[in-house]
């Protein structure tokens, strides 16, 4: 998609795409985990919460950087740049700042469809966390 290009998610709030891409990335999350193995709801939310936090976030959005495109990456730092009312309650404002830029593009790849887009991204950050 070319930068200038303007779909549907571009007219939504970063940090209502964000709302939205926390859900998506979630899903994934939980999804993958109860793919790869039945274990107890118990072991499986405390996996979950290992890749589903600010820290782990931010360090997924640092690895999926360079695979971003020119548009991706400007929706990426429109989240993260994005000034949310709340503060992290485990982690520094920096990594919640870059977990609300890696949870915006999730959001914005949903609104616009982009469900292939999204599977590439997250088995980037899967295989990485594996």
């Amino acid at each position: 998609m070319e930068p200038n290009t303007h779909t549907k998610a571009d007219g939504y709030s970063p940090l209502t795409l964000a709302f939205l891409g926390d859900g998506v990335y979630d899903l994934l999350v939980r999804e993958t985990l109860v793919n790869n193995a039945n274990r107890p709801a118990g072991e499986l939310n405390r996996r979950k919460v290992a890749l589903v936090n600010c820290k782990s976030q931010a360090e997924f959005a640092k690895l999926l950087a360079p695979s971003l495109t020119e548009k991706e990456l400007a929706v990426y730092k429109r989240g993260r740049n994005a000034a949310p009312k709340c503060t992290p309650k485990n982690g520094s404002v920096a990594d919640y700042h870059s977990a609300t830029g890696l949870e915006c593009l999730f959001g914005y790849l949903y609104i616009n469809g982009e469900k292939e887009r999204i599977d590439e991204l997250f088995s980037i950050i899967i295989n990485s966390a594996t």
